[in-house]
């Protein structure tokens, strides 16, 4: 059989870290960063005799992400030990929520590989503590360990096996990532850990409704990484069945440099947790009137806004469904917009060559590094004539590297756009005097000769000639 004959089987459990100035039952601060082992105290340590308090605000934050997701809000909830050993956890557990989480049975709207509108259910968003982190010393033969992400309230969203290739799971993991961003639950910074995966990959004969067995890949922070990992891991899966062989239930490690999957251990089951009530934590009760509250006051959602794009500043549905994919993006042309009153040109540069070196330079939209003041001096200096397009595009690309006041950029450069008459003057008449071929073409009717002759004179003056004075001399000197 081919491999066209295989269906892949995607489920993802996704991390999001809470941004919440406290952890989930100490007081201890949440921020990134910090000395190893400076955010912490005896609760976050498991000192004996001390005692969890649930952080009211991770709560809140999670009704929120299940609000946002179409999930049904429980009324009574709790939280439970998972009684699996975690080496960079102190008190040798983590408490979780098993069988009553605080929501149940979303939907998270996305497209399928052809661009038809799909539903991606979501089995439940619970809340959870985060581990601490080992740092391996490769020469001492021994681990440190890191606990100030010890008890960082986590929501882990688990969806359905919904998805049926590793673009299906990106663009629902960017959904899900775009959501918790516009309701601020999680900055979803994936550089630094704030949102993270655990992937789940079984395959199948097309026709066949029985599951494969699944592997799962744990702690993925990566776009690109999780879509290599699937396809990497299908195919494998493949490979096996195809030789006869049987898929072993195991959880894997993706090496990102070699790009293969390497086995850790046997994949647990929730049987293997042995979880319980935790004792020393009451349960949660909601009310009607709270859930109410927080729905009250969600913010526009990615949906909402981009239909508001395409009315108010009449974009096209393209257009305003890459801006709000991100609200970083997002949140950069709206201020940049309110700026410069001129939203088409803000959505192109966004969309251009901001997106373009965010692509190069395999960069996370909320790393953009300069500000909307910063864009909107850029779209004013070529309004104004001091500098082309061609060298706002240099300006941008600086931007990236050194943030400051584009005006200072072009003066150190020296990209001040030429717009002296006689200046240019000279400058198309060398143009013209060196290209008789094109000027023969222009006056036999073939326009394009033109444009090649104003990209000869750009060449010329590096890209700082003033290009619709450029066009305009053109014209006049060849209609003599």
């Amino acid at each position: 059989m081919s491999r066209e004959d295989y269906e892949i089987v995607i489920g993802l459990e996704v991390h999001a870290e809470l941004s919440t100035k406290t952890k989930i039952f100490c007081s201890c601060p949440t921020e990134f960063g910090g000395e190893p082992n400076t955010h912490t105290c005896p609760i976050c340590m498991a000192m004996p005799g001390t005692l969890p308090v649930l952080n009211e605000k991770v709560v809140e934050y999670a009704v929120k992400a299940g609000l946002a997701t179409n999930c049904e809000i429980a009324r009574d909830s709790k939280n439970d030990r998972k009684n699996y050993f975690y080496p960079d956890l102190p008190k040798s557990y983590q408490i979780s929520q098993y069988d009553k989480p605080l929501c149940e049975h979303g939907v998270v709207e996305i497209e399928d590989d052809e661009g038809n509108p799909k539903t991606v259910r979501l089995t439940r968003i619970h809340i959870e503590e985060d581990a601490g982190k080992l740092n391996h010393n490769e020469f001492g033969g021994g681990s440190l360990v890191d606990l100030n992400r010890a008890g960082v309230p986590l929501i882990e969203s688990v969806s359905e096996p919904d998805l049926r290739s590793a673009k299906e799971a990106e663009r629902y993991l960017r959904k899900l990532k775009s959501i918790f961003e516009y309701i601020e639950v999680s900055d979803c910074k994936m550089q630094e850990g704030s949102l993270r995966a655990d992937v789940n990959v079984s395959v199948r004969k097309k026709g066949e409704t029985k599951f494969g067995t699944r592997t799962e890949m744990k702690n993925m922070n990566s776009f690109r990484a999780i879509v290599r990992a699937i396809e990497y891991e299908a195919n494998r899966q493949i490979d096996v069945l195809e030789e006869g062989g049987v898929i072993e239930q195991e959880t894997l490690r993706w090496d990102d440099v070699s790009g293969r999957t390497f086995s850790m251990r046997d994949k647990e089951d929730a049987q293997d947790y042995r979880y319980f009530p935790d004792p020393d934590l009451v349960a949660i009760r909601l009310s009607d009137e709270y859930i109410e509250k927080i729905r009250k006051e969600l913010p526009e959602l990615p949906e909402s806004r981009r239909k508001r794009y395409m009315e108010e500043f009449k974009l096209s549905e393209k257009d305003a469904r890459l801006l709000t994919a991100s609200k970083y993006l997002s949140d950069l042309f709206e201020k940049a917009e309110q700026i410069t009153g001129n939203a088409k040109a803000v959505a192109n540069w966004i969309l251009s060559d901001i997106s373009r070196i965010l692509n190069e330079k395999e960069l996370e939209a909320d790393q953009i590094p300069f500000t909307a003041e910063e864009l909107d001096k850029v779209i004013q200096l070529i309004e104004k004539g001091t500098i082309s397009s061609a060298i706002a595009k240099k300006v941008v690309e600086v931007l990236f590297e050194n943030p400051k006041d584009p005006e200072e950029i072009i003066q150190e450069k020296g990209w001040i756009q030429i717009s002296d008459e006689g200046a240019i003057l000279e400058v198309v008449k060398k143009v013209i005097e060196a290209n008789p071929q094109s000027v023969s073409d222009f006056k036999g009717g073939k326009e394009k000769a033109l444009g090649f002759l104003v990209g000869q004179a750009m060449k010329e003056t590096k890209g700082k000639a003033n290009p619709q004075m450029l066009n305009q001399m053109f014209k006049e000197e060849l209609s003599k």
